[in-house]
């Protein structure tokens, strides 16, 4: 499979928005599984079932924790589909307006040719920001379809944004990262970027993101 990077096109909005939300979504399941099997929240839901039979009801041993992991998932899928309806209605509602309408700003695709026909498999963008007397890129929107996974694709992706940011003189790449996404966060670590910031201020409410364990990493590579 023959892979080739270029900028986007309007004729990609579809397939890009599609790639997009479904590579957002997938991340609930995997959220919810690391959630809801941790030491704390198994001894949760073993209280609750303790609890709903003390309280005389077998019924109540299986809704009571029942509630609680519904909970759970529920808080699960809210931090990662507010986060696709926020930015589906923000910045990837117009991607030329606001990732190619200035010289330090780009967003970029992945194409492969299957049985002749192209497809998006992948997609990166950056933003070049500015905070005090330094200059840098932020990248955005790194996302790479299940198929071309594990073949390099992420980490010429990441270095595109890299090289852009070189050219452009910034001193910085920033970027931010869920930290229950760990083949992202493998990929920037192996490529040189290390944390420099954790929060919870996002899309959702921070309810949200305590109850379904994820925090925003936040990190950073030097030039």
């Amino acid at each position: 499979m023959q892979l080739v990077i270029r900028r986007y096109r309007p004729s990609d909005k579809d397939a890009v928005l599609s790639l997009f939300s479904a590579g957002t979504l997938e991340h609930i399941q995997p959220c919810f599984n690391e959630a809801i099997s941790s030491p704390l929240y198994i001894g949760i839901t073993l209280a609750l079932c303790v609890a709903g039979y003390l309280l005389g009801s077998v019924l109540g041993a299986v809704v009571l924790p029942g509630a609680w992991v519904g909970l759970i998932y529920c808080c699960c899928h809210g931090v990662h589909s507010g986060y696709v309806r926020n930015k589906l209605k923000t910045d990837m509602q117009d991607i030329p307006g606001n990732y190619l309408s200035r010289p330090d700003d780009c967003y970029w695709v992945a194409e492969a040719e299957v049985e002749g026909i192209a497809h998006i498999v992948g997609m990166v963008a950056v933003v070049g920001k500015q905070s005090g007397n330094e200059r840098y890129g932020e990248l955005f929107r790194l996302i790479i379809a299940p198929t071309c996974r594990r073949r390099g694709l992420g980490v010429r992706l990441v270095q595109t944004v890299i090289d852009f940011c070189k050219e452009r003189g910034f001193s910085a790449v920033m970027l931010e990262t869920g930290s229950n996404q760990q083949a992202a966060l493998a990929l920037y670590k192996k490529l040189g970027f290390s944390l420099v910031l954790i929060h919870t201020n996002s899309s959702a409410p921070s309810w949200m993101y305590m109850l379904a364990r994820v925090n925003v990493f936040r990190m950073k590579k030097q030039l």
